[in-house]
């Protein structure tokens, strides 16, 4: 299989190596088009002598086996050390995110700092034409962003962030696989000792999966206790900390008896988790805050969007702000908008950009 990534035979690109087997089966797909292929691995975070558990991230484990598939594949292999900036723009933020009552979205802070802004950086101070990653989203000229082949394996929602000029110096080689089986049989051909490694599904920093501990170690304030109370301001209950929920939740909320409530809104002042009736959660008019628009001239269109990860796009209508602001207008209500999740936009295929949801609200 050759790959033409636009780019001059035998030119370097530098490979965003997480140990895992897309960027491993990335690697060994440039190696086999004649590119000269460098493997650049991230130290992000450290757990010391903290077991790894299936399906999440280790450090120390994921670096070692970035370095023998690299070696398997006969090309270079460095390790930066970013844990500070990983710690200040993305774990720290994490945090932050949720003292304020929202629901962040780290792999979204990740790509937009450490991995799109610092190794790019690295990549044009070694001198690589291009970097590449294991993402499933295709690049095509202009530069534009597309949704992965893959409708399970599409990762475009966490990339909305990506820049124009990012994306002129990104590949994304697996955007175009049916299904990861093919990313496997890859990885297997090239005889990489990671072919048959789990994929990480949880928090990569967050390795007991437990994100309300560490947020409460790094903001004592996040667990303060607080009151549970109904649309009315009526007192139903107690929490010990808004941390612990999130737009649309049910269960876990420790109320008895009565019919079903969800939690609606969180107020990070009062410290109140405000709950109601699922039809409470309807909203169609959202209003985004750090807009990153890779569209044209347009200010209002007709678009699709995702208000969270897991879920299909919607249709509604987009009217761009004065700033990095604008509102959407679903055409049909949607429940569970949270504050702090992502707002992507699409017009089929193509990634039209995206922002942060700031509110939601019922029209």
């Amino acid at each position: 299989m050759t790959l033409d990534l636009g780019l001059p035979k035998g030119a370097r690109v530098v490979v965003a190596m997480s140990g895992g087997v897309d960027s491993s089966a990335t690697a060994a797909l440039l190696v086999e088009s004649g590119y000269e292929v460098v493997g650049v691995t991230l130290q992000l975070y450290d757990h010391g002598a903290a077991t790894c558990r299936a399906n999440t991230c280790c450090a120390g484990k994921d670096i070692h086996d970035a370095r023998r598939v690299a070696d398997a594949l006969g090309i270079p292999h460095y390790v930066l050390d970013m844990e500070h900036i990983f710690q200040t723009d993305v774990i720290d933020r994490f945090a932050a995110s949720y003292v304020r009552g929202e629901t962040p979205i780290p792999c979204v802070l990740c790509n937009q700092t450490v991995k799109f802004r610092d190794l790019l950086g690295v990549a044009r101070d070694l001198g690589a034409a291009a970097m590449a990653t294991g993402h499933y989203v295709r690049r095509e000229e202009g530069p534009v962003l597309l949704k992965g082949i893959d409708p399970a394996r599409d990762q475009s929602y966490f990339l909305f962030a990506t820049t124009r000029d990012q994306l002129d110096m990104l590949r994304f080689p697996l955007g175009g696989m049916d299904s990861k089986d093919q990313t496997r049989a890859i990885a297997a051909r090239h005889a990489l000792p990671v072919a048959t490694k789990r994929d990480s599904q949880d928090i990569c920093f967050v390795p007991d999966g437990d994100y309300a501990s560490l947020v409460a170690r790094l903001r004592p304030e996040s667990v303060q206790p607080g009151e549970i109370v109904d649309l009315d301001g009526r007192v139903l209950g107690g929490h010990a900390g808004i941390i612990h929920f999130t737009i649309g939740q049910r269960k876990g909320l420790g109320l008895g008896g009565g019919p079903p409530l969800y939690v609606l809104r969180l107020e990070p002042e009062s410290r109140r988790v405000v709950v109601g009736p699922r039809s409470a959660l309807a909203c169609r008019s959202i209003q985004v805050g750090a807009v990153n628009w890779l569209g044209g001239e347009e200010t209002e269109l007709a678009i699709e969007v995702k208000v969270r990860s897991t879920r299909p796009p919607r249709p509604a209508r987009l009217v761009r702000q004065d700033g990095d602001r604008a509102l959407v207008t679903l055409d049909q209500a949607e429940e569970g908008v949270a504050p702090g999740q992502a707002c992507v936009f699409y017009q089929g295929d193509r990634v039209l950009g995206g922002g942060w949801i700031l509110y939601s609200g019922f029209l």
